[in-house]
């Protein structure tokens, strides 16, 4: 069973995907995943934060991303893009959510939604941000 966490990281996993591709605003894809299975398991106060999150700040957050990727980042598939926005805002806004948790999840995300091997760069590519976001959590974990 899926935790209403996870649920949310989907449902703002398949908004940013359609936000991608559409240009919608976003009210108009949050309205839409309201009606999406499994939206009453959300945590919809999380998935709030991330959607629109991601949506408001999606230029600081490509800004993160882009030194730790090996192209740009409008040449990712959308899903995996999706996947990493969402993990770098919960990196950058959700401290309180460990990094290790961060990156699973993200894993997690692409090995449902993306393709055969797109959670090995997604994986990759958190680790870097992790790092630079969260040095001092990423430094003790690896130390001990």
């Amino acid at each position: 069973m899926k935790s209403a966490r996870r649920r949310s990281r989907e449902l703002a996993t398949q908004g940013l995907y359609q936000w991608l591709l559409s240009g919608a605003p976003g009210g108009e894809i949050d309205a839409q995943l309201r009606g999406a299975q499994g939206f009453d398991k959300a945590d919809h106060e999380h998935l709030n934060a991330l959607l629109h999150g991601v949506i408001r700040d999606v230029d600081t957050l490509t800004a993160d991303l882009t030194p730790c990727l090996d192209r740009p980042i409008d040449q990712l598939s959308p899903v995996e893009r999706s996947v990493l926005l969402v993990a770098a805002f919960e990196l950058k806004h959700h401290i309180d959510i460990p990094y290790r948790v961060v990156i699973n999840e993200a894993v997690e995300l692409t090995k449902t939604f993306g393709g055969a091997d797109g959670y090995k760069y997604v994986n990759g590519v958190l680790d870097k941000l992790s790092a630079k976001l969260r040095p001092d959590e990423t430094q003790a974990a690896r130390r001990g």
